[in-house]
C-alpha cells in the first residue's frame, strides 16, 4: 500500500512538473513571435478620456528582451524624449531641458506618457518567462481564437511590478490576445486585449493592442503597430546613452 502510494505520489510530480514545462513554453513561443531577435517599428499610441484624448506617436528598436529604446515623433512638446532599457537600467532622456534621468524600479509600475501602459509594460523590464511560475488553469475562446489561459505567479526572488498574471494565447497562432493584471493583493487593476491580425515581415501578429483600467470608467489607452520589422541588423551599441541624444 506504502510503495503504491508513493509511485501515485511520484508520478503526479512527473505529470505537474511536464505540465508546467508546458505552460513556460507556451509563454515562451508567444513572447519570441512578438519580439524576435531584433525589431524596429513604428506605433501610435492613443490616451482616451472620459472629456479629452490626445495621440502620441513613435518609433522603437529592440533587441530580445533586454534591449529596447523608443523615441517620440509627435507631438511638438514630446518629439525628440528617448526611453532606453538596457539591460536592468532605464533612462528617459528629455531634450528641451538636455537632460538624462534614470528611471528607478521604484517608478516602473508608473504611467508611461500619461497612458493607462506602465514603464514597464512598454519596455518589458521584467521576463514573464523567467521571472514568473507558470501554469495552465483553463481554455477559452478569445476574438475567435481557441486559447489556453495561462496564470504567472513572481518568482519569490523577482522584483516585478504585478503580483499575478493571467495570460490568453492562441493555441495554433500563439498570439497573446488577452492579458489580466492583478496587484500583490490579487485585486484586479487591468485587461490587456490585442486584435486586428496583420503580416509583419515574417510573421502575423495583432496590431491593436488595448489597456483599459478597471476602476476609471471610459478611460483607455490603444496602441497601433502601424509597421515592424523583425531580425534586421542593429548592433548592441544602437542602445546607449549616447545615441539617445542622436537617434532619429
Amino acid at each position: 500500500m506504502i510503495k503504491r502510494t508513493s509511485l501515485t505520489i511520484t508520478w503526479l510530480l512527473i505529470f505537474t512538473a511536464i505540465f508546467a514545462q508546458d505552460a513556460k513554453e507556451i509563454v515562451k513561443k508567444a513572447n519570441d513571435l512578438a519580439v524576435g531577435k531584433t525589431s524596429r517599428g513604428t506605433m501610435t499610441m492613443t490616451i482616451a478620456r472620459p472629456t479629452w484624448s490626445r495621440t502620441v506617436s513613435m518609433k522603437s528598436w529592440s533587441m530580445g528582451n533586454d534591449y529596447y529604446m523608443i523615441l517620440i515623433t509627435e507631438p511638438a512638446r514630446d518629439k525628440g524624449q528617448v526611453f532606453l532599457k538596457r539591460e536592468s537600467d532605464m533612462w528617459n532622456y528629455v531634450p528641451s531641458i538636455n537632460r538624462m534621468i534614470k528611471i528607478p524600479p521604484s517608478m516602473m509600475s508608473q504611467s508611461w506618457m500619461g497612458s493607462d501602459f506602465t514603464n514597464d509594460d512598454l519596455v518589458k523590464m521584467n521576463s514573464i518567462v523567467e521571472d514568473y511560475k507558470h501554469s495552465i488553469v483553463g481554455e477559452e475562446n478569445v476574438g475567435g481564437y481557441d486559447c489556453w489561459k495561462i496564470q504567472l505567479i513572481p518568482n519569490e526572488d523577482a522584483a516585478v511590478v504585478w503580483g499575478k498574471i493571467n495570460l490568453w494565447i492562441a493555441k495554433k497562432e500563439y498570439y497573446e490576445l488577452k492579458v489580466e493584471y492583478y496587484d500583490e493583493d490579487m485585486s484586479l487593476v487591468t485587461i490587456q486585449t490585442a486584435s486586428n491580425i496583420k503580416q509583419f515581415g515574417d510573421r502575423k501578429l495583432p496590431s491593436v493592442m488595448e489597456m483599459v483600467p478597471i476602476d476609471k470608467p471610459g478611460q483607455k489607452t490603444i496602441i497601433n503597430t502601424d509597421e515592424v520589422e523583425f531580425n534586421v541588423e542593429i548592433p548592441e551599441s544602437f542602445f546607449s546613452q549616447q545615441n539617445m541624444k542622436q537617434v532619429k
